[in-house]
This record gives C-alpha cells, structure tokens and sequence, in this order.
C-alpha cells in the first residue's frame, strides 16, 4: 500500500511476509492482497464446478478452492483446472493420494494438514508431488479439528494451540525443504480467529491466509467477517483473505473486496457512498442505490460515487468522488464530477444519466492507466 503523507492515519504498515506462488497469483510480500472463495458445487459435476469458478472469477475472485474429497473429484479437477480462468487450490483432507493426484491434475495448491495424511512416507510423497509439479501448499489450522493431544494438553481450542499445531505442520513441511507454503488459523469465534492470529503473525514470516471459518448466513456472517479479517488487515495481518458465508460463493468474494476497499487495500469497481436516507431526501436513495449497484457491476475500473439525498453532507462528499449526485428540491438534484458542481437532472433521469457518467469516467481512468503503463515500458 502506497503510503499516505497528507492522512498518515490512514496508512496500514503490512506485515513482513515471504512470497510464494499460487500458479501465477502471487501472495505475501509486497503483493496485493489476494481474495479466494470456495466452490460448494459437486467436484464431479464438472459444468456446474467450472460454471461456479467462472461466475467467482468474474466477480473478481483471485484464487478458487474446490473440494477434492474422492478419485472422482481427482479426475474431475483436471479438467476443471484446464477450463479455469483463476488458480485452483485442491482442499484435501487425510488421504494422501487425493493431495498426489490434485498436484499431478494441476492444482496450483494443496490446502492440507502435513500431520493428518498419514505417517512421513505419504508427507515426502505429497511434498515431491506438490514441488514436481510447481505446487504451493497451505496450511489450514482449524480450531474444530485440532489435534488430540493438543486438545488434552490445553484443555479446549485456544490460541497458544492452534499456533502451536501451526508450527509442528510448518516443521514438517521445512524439515523436508518445502518453503512454498502460506497458513492459516481459522475459528468461528472471531476473538479466538484473532489472538491466534497475531500470535502465528509473530511466530512465523510465512504469508498468512485469513478467514473466519463457518462465519454464519450472508448478513451475520459478513460482520462477523468484517470485524475479525478488518482488525487483523488494519494491523497490517493477512496476505489473502477469504470470507466463508452460507450463500453463493460470489458474495464471498463481494465482501471480501468490500473489507479490502473499506481499508484501501484493493480497489476495484464502483465505490459507492451513500446516505441512510431520511425526510430530508430529495429522491428515494435506497431504492436508487440498489438499482445502480446492479447496473454498475460491470465496470472493473477503481472510482467513486457518492449518491446522498440532500445538500446537508452532499456536496461535501461529492468534493471527494469522481461522480456525485446531491438530491435538491422540485424533483431534481446537482451532478458532480472530478469534485465539482456539473449541472442539475430531474430525479427521472438520474440513473440512466448516471450510470453513463460513470462508464465514461470509468472508460477515461483506464485509458489513462494504459497510457501510464505504456510509457513506463
């Protein structure tokens, strides 16, 4: 993140991390942080696998998991890993056979336990896979499936133990030269998830995965989400992120660029500021919000647009968009752009006449941008 000399309240100061590879995604170092999400289709069901990822991908999903829980799955993924647009990180949980054929079908990672697949024969043969076929590894500690004897010795899921099998599983992997690898420490309880965290942060420069695991439905679990990975990623914790809801994957990965934004940490599409809406609005701002959401989904260029019902706060924020609409009286409001008072639009024609200023300010920001990165060539 560039840092901010005018505002250094706003800057985040990231956590030191090697970087690895995930296929062609980078994470850790210096690299933006990455957003992943899950596939919860069947991995057989390879249209309805591929269809997911795609839909994910466009959302803009950076790395996709899928479950490889059978031989089935295992001869699904190749082909499923041919068709996808992003890299595909195979989840594999105790069969040591599923991690060598997710690696050999392609996988760009192995989410897996090096502990938990068998005794150190079937490690070193999931490790050769993953290192002759240029795979990453991650590891995923989970509060719900801690180790027995980590268990009995704390007495019940806590900090101290879940770093504490993070680390026996990072020795495993480096007693056997394997250094591509990132880890995560994931519970549902969002204090827990945290502690754990700041703890693995200091205890290892391994790029660290975030997520609060089983976070709950579409609107409790984004709190949830939102409060436990925007606390770690303020203090400058996490490398990639992913927001585990009950509910389609796409809204994972929606969120998870929401709490990166809301934090300046990755910036895509349409940032819109809006009011709550009262008596004093000029037009109905929940309803206009809503339909410029879905008409602005396409646009992929970073920028702003404040939508606010009145003048109290709305020309303040428009100052600071790159489009802006202010409600005024008799049925009409004031058009900003780049901060400054345009011209007035009837209520009637806002969101079409919107929606057009945004695409053209969207299509003026990339072409700046390539002409920027051309003439950095």
């Amino acid at each position: 993140m560039s840092l901010n000399s005018v505002r250094p309240w706003r800057n985040i100061y990231r956590r030191k991390s090697r970087q690895i590879m995930v296929g062609s995604v980078p994470v850790g170092g210096d690299a933006p942080i990455t957003v992943q999400t899950m596939t919860n289709t069947l991995t057989p069901d390879v249209k309805a696998t591929i269809a997911q990822v795609q839909a994910a991908a466009e959302a803009g999903a950076d790395i996709v998991r899928i479950s490889v829980p059978d031989q089935d799955s295992s001869r699904a993924l190749k082909e499923i890993v041919r068709e996808s647009p992003v890299p595909i990180v195979a989840d594999i949980h105790f069969h040591y056979k599923r991690g060598v054929e997710a690696a050999e079908a392609g996988a760009a990672c192995l989410r897996i336990n090096p502990g938990n697949i068998g005794d150190e024969s079937r490690v070193k043969e999931v490790i050769k896979a993953a290192r002759d076929n240029k795979c990453s590894i991650r590891i995923g500690v989970n509060a719900g499936s801690l180790e027995k004897h980590l268990l009995e010795k704390y007495g019940e899921p806590c900090p101290e133990a879940m770093v504490e099998s993070g680390l026996d599983h990072i020795k495993i992997l480096e007693d056997n030269d394997f250094h591509e690898f990132k880890i995560s420490c994931k519970a549902s309880d969002v204090f827990l998830a945290a502690a754990a965290y700041q703890a693995l942060a200091e205890a290892t420069d391994a790029p660290i995965h975030l997520g609060i695991t089983e976070a709950g439905g579409l609107t409790s679990g984004t709190i949830k989400s939102a409060i436990g990975l925007g606390n770690l990623l303020w203090m400058g914790i996490g490398d990639t992120i992913r927001v585990s809801l009950s509910a389609d994957p796409v809204e994972e990965v929606k969120v998870g660029y929401e709490i990166l934004k809301s934090l300046g940490l990755r910036h895509r599409g349409v940032n819109i500021i809006s009011c709550p809406s009262c008596a004093r609005q000029g037009f109905d701002v929940i309803k206009t919000v809503e339909a410029l959401e879905q008409r602005l989904e396409h646009i992929k260029t970073p920028m702003s647009l404040s939508i606010i019902g009145c003048v109290v706060n709305g020309p303040g924020e428009a100052l600071m968009t790159d489009v802006g609409f202010t409600g005024g009286g008799a049925g009409s409001g004031m058009v900003y752009l780049a901060g400054k008072q345009s011209h007035k639009l009837s209520n009637d024609q806002m969101i079409d006449h919107i929606v057009e200023q945004v695409e053209k300010k969207a299509a003026e920001l990339s072409a700046e941008e390539a002409a920027a990165a051309e003439a950095a060539e």
